[in-house]
């Protein structure tokens, strides 16, 4: 395995641990976000000509296309299927002030307080019949307002962590507490340099005293920039390469994404097969949906691995580095109370040799213990003690 990646395997993760994460789609109001959200989830929630059309978040199970369940599925044509599943909250419009309570900010931003990453969905289209909040079109600052939105709020939870902390700290001996109230201040002091606390390296020992705090700011973030259908059909938008600058600038190695949630939606609205392919080619382009169902995915940290069997075909969703205990209590905590061993076949392994058997002849199939982290793609069979 390449050593970044071993690194990146290694390296101890902000936000919370397990499987049940979600993924919030935020932006200002009239920027798309409901459109993209019935898009994703199939589901048809408001979507009108107003700031605060959508006062309670909407939640989806959206499904994660994959290629290789697909495969499996042909190959057992198994009498149930059950592919891999992103949880998406469609979160109203945030506006200036938020983080002070205006245009509804306080529930807003407790909306997203609950998701584990975040779609910021920018706006770069112009439509005179689709109102601007601020008046005009302009992404690199309705940028800077939903990012300056959630960093001010940031600072108002930590420097109200510190205050609590602090005078207990004072009293006391235990270098614990004295070490967060110092991580504390570090923080602080990032965040009122205008840093986000994704972009930081941590230490793996601090990594549960920022969790615990749930910032904002630590939260994963995926940008999605909404063009004109036009734009998307051919002729591009002047706003994309800024915005793609602004985001290396601020977010270093984030996924910006373009999309037109317009086109997205005319493309779902059509009933066959045949009707979609001939929309991608009448317009000479793609639906980009699955692109941004799996950049969230991995901005979660998520994979999945398989069970496979005649009765069903299933994708197990765990968080990545999840040992293999752990990941076969997803199926059922007496899996992980009397895990014996994982019987383990890659996926790849599996295409190549074609069946079980052959991948046992070619020496690819293994028996690991507890201490395996469970690998993408990865087709098992738990043994465990009733």
């Amino acid at each position: 395995m390449p050593k970044k990646k071993k690194e990146e395997e290694g390296r101890a993760l902000l936000g919370r641990p397990g499987n049940s994460v979600s993924i919030g789609v935020v932006g200002l109001p009239n920027v798309g976000k409901s459109l993209l959200f019935n898009v994703l989830s199939k589901q048809q929630v408001p979507s009108e000509n107003y700031p605060f059309c959508t006062i309670d978040p909407s939640k989806a199970q959206v499904h994660v296309p994959d290629d290789r369940w697909e495969y499996l599925c042909e190959h057992w044509k198994p009498r149930k299927r059950a592919g891999a599943m992103l949880t998406a909250w469609d979160i109203a419009g945030l506006v200036r002030g938020a983080h002070e309570g205006h245009g509804l900010g306080n529930e807003f931003l407790s909306n997203i307080g609950a998701c584990d990453a975040i779609y910021h969905v920018v706006r770069a289209f112009s439509d005179k019949k689709v109102e601007h909040v601020d008046g005009d079109v302009e992404p690199i600052r309705d940028l800077e307002t939903i990012s300056g939105e959630l960093r001010m709020k940031d600072i108002a939870l930590v420097n109200k962590h510190l205050e609590k902390i602090e005078k207990l700290a004072n009293r006391s001996n235990d270098k614990k507490m004295k070490a967060e109230v110092e991580l504390g201040k570090r923080i602080l002091a990032l965040l009122t340099d205008g840093g986000d606390v994704r972009g930081e390296e941590w230490l793996a020992e601090e990594i549960p005293d920022i969790n615990k705090l749930n910032l904002f700011t630590a939260k994963p973030v995926v940008y999605l920039v909404n063009v004109s259908k036009s734009g998307w059909c051919g002729k591009g938008s002047k706003w994309l390469k800024p915005i793609k600058k602004w985001v290396k600038a601020h977010d270093k190695g984030a996924k910006v994404i373009p999309f037109s949630a317009r086109f997205e939606k005319e493309y779902m609205d059509l009933e066959t097969e045949e009707e979609k392919k001939k929309y991608l080619e009448d317009n000479g382009t793609k639906t980009h949906i699955p692109k941004i169902i799996w950049a969230g995915y991995k901005a979660l940290h998520l994979i999945h691995y398989f069970t496979c069997g005649e009765d069903e075909v299933k994708c197990w969703t765990i968080r990545q580095g999840t040992l293999a205990p752990q990941a076969a209590g997803v199926i059922h905590s007496d899996f992980e109370k009397g895990f014996i061993s994982a019987e383990t076949m890659a996926y790849d392994d599996y295409v190549k040799f074609g069946s079980e058997a052959a991948v046992k002849k070619a020496g690819k199939y293994n028996q690991n213990g507890k201490t395996y982290a469970v690998e993408d793609g990865d087709i098992l069979f738990f043994k465990f003690n009733n």
